[in-house]
């Protein structure tokens, strides 16, 4: 059974649209923001409305995805009104002249967003065999990735020649990503699967799984998000270095994770996607666990390699399990839940660890609370038995794959 790299990089493309558009609009939105208010909560807050509407809004329309029929299949129809809308929207942004535009603007364009990105993702596993789906999973994180340092590098300089520049690129691709989407992704619902497992009792056991996965999903998005929220103050008043350092630091973890993300996959349809995960989350254990009290940068900069690394072999591999234990009709809202818990800890995770670093005093504690989070991430995944494929008797899952 091999990959068809074709459609695998085809179906990237549309995360390529996506992820060039977040590096843009959390860079320069929160300077428009800013010419009309100085409230940094405010602004805050509508920077991540997006996870907050990801909590709410994506588990629902996943959801109604599985549950949809038409001619062009059950996720493309929300494809086709969210993304071209989507863009539209976007596109508006830098010409908007007042905050309430500004905010309205912002809040339908991600509500938009929030309509089509669970379904775009479900066509991963909705095309792709059970045992591909990491190695897939590995090459359209990488396109995803690609996308945010493309947008990096050349997001400021459009900028500087037009503010509203980068914002008609990321417009222009997305609606390009759409285009190409619709004219070779052809959905498909004919599934022959020859082998016959007795659900009823596993499904006890799969609940638990799930359950427990999901709540691993929580809680090493947390270390991670804390960390990518709070890194550029820790580097300022714990390790005294200049911001811009920081931001290179946090772009060496990036850079590792788009250099590892497909061979993670690979890693994981070999060994087995729980266990990569797990090696990848005791991995970000031993690796975080020094930077509690390493303060140079080159040793930092060696580790965040290794941390990119090690958060590779688990992000690749933990949407795959997540729909893994899907049924087949429940994979849209199996996509919903992934989202909810990651865009959960999006929200909580910063706040909780302002709160707790409001009440001691400093930023010193920052890897050391990425570190709890990812050891409660450990003792969930431990417990999860189910998310690998298995065959029974020897016989394959076959996946039509319409050309």
């Amino acid at each position: 059974m091999k990959l068809d790299m074709k459609k695998t990089f085809i179906l990237g493309l549309g995360f390529f649209g996506i992820n060039l558009l977040w590096p843009v609009y959390n860079a320069f939105v929160p300077i428009m923001l800013e010419q009309y208010t100085k409230k940094a909560a405010l602004i805050g807050l509508i920077i991540t409305i997006d996870n907050l509407f990801a909590v709410v809004f994506q588990p629902i329309f996943g959801a109604m995805s599985d549950r949809t029929k038409s001619r062009f299949g059950r996720r493309m129809p929300y494809i086709l009104i969210g993304m071209p809308i989507s863009a539209i929207l976007f596109s508006i942004i830098p010409y908007t002249n007042s905050l309430a535009t500004l905010m309205l603007t912002i809040i339908i364009m991600n509500f938009t967003m929030s309509v089509y990105r669970a379904p775009t993702v479900a066509l991963m596993p909705d095309i792709t065999p059970s045992p591909l789906r990491s190695k897939a999973n590995g090459i359209i994180n990488f396109m995803g990735g690609l996308a945010a340092v493309i947008a990096y590098l050349f997001g400021g300089l459009l900028y500087k020649t037009n503010p509203s520049y980068p914002f008609h690129l990321s417009s222009i691709v997305m609606i390009i990503a759409l285009f190409i989407l619709f004219i070779f992704i052809k959905e498909n619902t004919d599934y022959t699967i020859e082998k016959k497992i007795k659900e009823k009792n596993r499904d006890v056991g799969k609940t638990r799984s799930l359950i427990f996965l999901l709540l691993a999903v929580f809680f090493w998005f947390s270390g991670y998000n804390a960390v990518e929220t709070f890194f550029s103050l820790y580097a300022q008043y714990v390790l005294n270095i200049d911001p811009s350092m920081a931001s290179i630091l946090l772009s060496i973890f990036s850079a590792s994770f788009l250099v590892f993300a497909i061979p993670s996959g690979f890693i994981g349809t070999k060994f087995g996607r729980r266990k990569t995960i797990l090696m990848g989350i005791l991995g970000v254990v031993i690796t975080f666990s020094p930077l509690i009290f390493i303060k140079t940068v080159p040793l930092i900069s060696v580790l965040f390699v290794l941390g990119g690394f090690f958060w590779a072999l688990i992000n690749i591999n933990s949407y795959p399990i997540v729909v893994e234990i899907a049924p087949k009709d429940g994979v849209g809202t199996h996509t919903g839940y992934y989202y909810f818990f990651s865009a959960s800890s999006a929200v909580l995770s910063p706040i909780l660890f302002g709160f707790i670093k409001d009440l001691i005093g400093s930023y010193s504690i920052l890897f050391f609370y990425s570190v709890i989070s990812f050891v409660i991430a450990l003792f969930c995944m431990s417990i999860v038995k189910h998310g690998d494929v298995n065959y029974d008797g020897g016989k394959e899952l076959v996946l039509e794959i319409n050309s």
